[in-house]
């Protein structure tokens, strides 16, 4: 008969988790076998796992961990066979290492009783810190778009935009959701200021701000000029090349026939 307390282990990155695994029998255990199988979670649903992977094995005295395990898996009780104990731990723990963990016992010829039992864990993660960013021409009448994300946070976070200006009486929210992003169709005056992204989840949040004013719009202006004006530069002095060149091969044409 093959046991465990514990159903489902919730665990930040890099904590140890520890997965309990009992077992009995009426028979000696020379013959005593012991595997731990790691199926890696594929969806939000504990139910779809991929492929199996070996985590630990032991036979008789001998045993084996996987590789992927190595240096990060101990055995908590020990001899296996007379503390009729197979749990074990696994430091360092990573988002990949989230899944379903299947111990399994078998004693032969003591066939009876359930010879599994499985142990779901998730590992979360903290939002890394977001990137803010302003798209479009930041100008009365345009459309303006703010962008937020976080590259790392498990599970997913929420995007919680605030504008922060001093003059305003306190945070005000402006949108909360999944994508981080915030739009003005035709943005005006009054929603020029700073505003706040927060990405958040169930084990903490990280922030990031940008703010959105005309200096922005005449940045852009400034720039366009500035671009004109260095392309009719170089128009013009692509010009002047060109006519100094044929005037050249021209006076050069007309002194060797007066030769």
């Amino acid at each position: 008969m093959v046991t465990s307390p514990q159903k489902v282990v919730n665990l930040s990155i890099y904590d140890t988790a520890e997965l309990r695994c009992n077992f009995s029998t009426n028979e000696p255990t020379q013959q005593l076998t012991v595997a731990w199988t790691f199926y890696p979670k594929t969806s939000p649903t504990p139910e779809q796992v991929g492929p199996p992977e070996q985590v630990y094995y032991y036979q008789s005295g001998a045993e084996v961990i996987g590789q992927r395990f190595k240096d990060r898996l101990k055995v908590l009780y020990s001899p296996l066979n007379t503390t009729m104990n197979a749990s074990i731990s696994i430091s360092d723990m990573r988002i990949v290492d989230a899944g379903t963990y299947m111990c399994e016992v078998h004693n032969l010829p003591d066939i009876s009783g359930i010879a599994t039992a499985t142990v779901i864990v998730h590992v979360f993660e903290k939002p890394s810190y977001p990137f803010c960013a302003v798209h479009g021409d930041v100008a009365t009448g345009h459309l303006v778009t703010l962008t937020c994300h976080s590259k790392k946070g498990n599970p997913p976070p929420m995007y919680t935009w605030t504008r922060t200006d001093k003059g305003t009486t306190g945070n005000m929210l402006i949108s909360a959701d999944e994508t981080g992003v915030l739009s003005f169709r035709n943005i005006s005056q009054f929603q020029f200021g700073k505003y706040q992204c927060n990405a958040s989840n169930t084990v903490g949040f990280s922030t990031c701000t940008t703010t959105l004013n005309s200096e922005m719009h005449e940045a852009t202006i400034v720039g366009a000029v500035i671009g004109a004006l260095l392309a009719a530069v170089f128009v013009a002095l692509l010009a002047w090349s060109i006519s100094h060149h044929l005037k050249k091969r021209k006076h050069e044409a007309t002194k060797s026939n007066a030769e």
